[in-house]
């Protein structure tokens, strides 16, 4: 048990001490990133010579204004190249993806029944019985009762047809 201990307290010292050397290269690189555009900035803009009358300033402000819109043009170049370049990227993503294709996984049979089914679906809220015969209309069977004299004797009936085969015949 003291094993895990002394190694539980040394793996926690040892982030610690990561953790303050990555917190000190930080740091370090925003102090270079100052400098470096500190030293940019002295190259590339001195200062503007503000001596002078009111004639020699307009024309530096100006030099001024053409830089900006110099740089405001090649600001909006670089910002539609990058948004050009970002399109051809998804597009060729989405190539690849297309061309791999989907790999659809395999099912597998899983034994379920209607309710279980339906109740996994439509969730606990609705509970939905499957057993059909349940919602039917149940409908009283009635009993055709004939009336008896219609049926009468057979003998008598073909009589009466013989009757009207004859007229038939005789005409």
């Amino acid at each position: 048990m003291s094993d895990k201990k002394m190694t539980s307290s040394r793996r926690h010292h040892l982030k610690s001490v990561i953790l303050q050397i990555a917190q000190n290269w930080l740091e370090q690189e925003k102090k270079d990133a100052v400098t470096a555009k500190e030293n940019y900035m002295a190259e590339n803009c001195p200062a503007p010579d503000l001596s002078g009358d009111q004639a020699a300033l307009m024309e530096t402000c100006k030099k001024l204004h053409a830089l900006i819109d110099k740089i405001d043009e090649d600001r909006y170049d670089i910002e539609a190249k990058v948004g050009k370049a970002d399109k051809e990227i998804e597009d060729l993503k989405i190539k690849v993806v297309d061309l791999r294709g989907v790999k659809k996984p395999a099912l597998k049979k899983v034994r379920m029944s209607a309710d279980s089914m339906l109740k996994a679906l439509l969730g606990s809220k609705h509970t939905v019985n499957m057993d059909l015969r349940s919602n039917l209309k149940q409908v009283k069977k009635e009993t055709k009762e004939e009336p008896t004299e219609a049926v009468g004797d057979w003998r008598k009936n073909i009589e009466d047809k013989a009757d009207r085969k004859k007229m038939f015949e005789s005409a």
